[in-house]
């Protein structure tokens, strides 16, 4: 298993109180979040099984849900649903964006 699944777990964990202000005052785009977010797990899981090109496609899903991620959070912030987001959260999906960037390049 890759360490930066872990990671991935513990930001959507990080994620569970910005996700409810953000449902409560936009349904959809909270919904969006979820999705995207949990995308970036079960790629990611699902492409460390997978082979050849399989698991190139699963990690550059994992990839653009990762950036999805971070894109929800940027524009429920200029929404004014949320006042910013934990830097730590924010430096934990960098981390993952960099890894998943690491593997889509080595798994082509």
């Amino acid at each position: 298993m890759l360490r930066i699944y872990s990671v991935v777990l513990g930001v959507i964990r990080g994620l569970r109180p910005v996700l409810a202000v953000v449902e409560r005052k936009d349904g959809d785009l909270g919904r969006h979040l979820r999705r995207c977010s949990a995308s970036v797990g079960l790629n990611l899981e699902e492409g460390m099984y997978s082979r050849g090109r399989s698991r190139a496609a699963k990690y550059h899903v994992a990839l653009g849900s990762a950036r999805e991620t971070l894109a929800c959070l940027e524009v429920a912030e200029a929404f004014g649903y949320i006042r910013g987001v934990d830097p730590a959260l924010q430096a934990e999906l960098r981390q993952i964006v960099g890894t998943l960037v690491r593997l889509v390049e080595r798994a082509v």
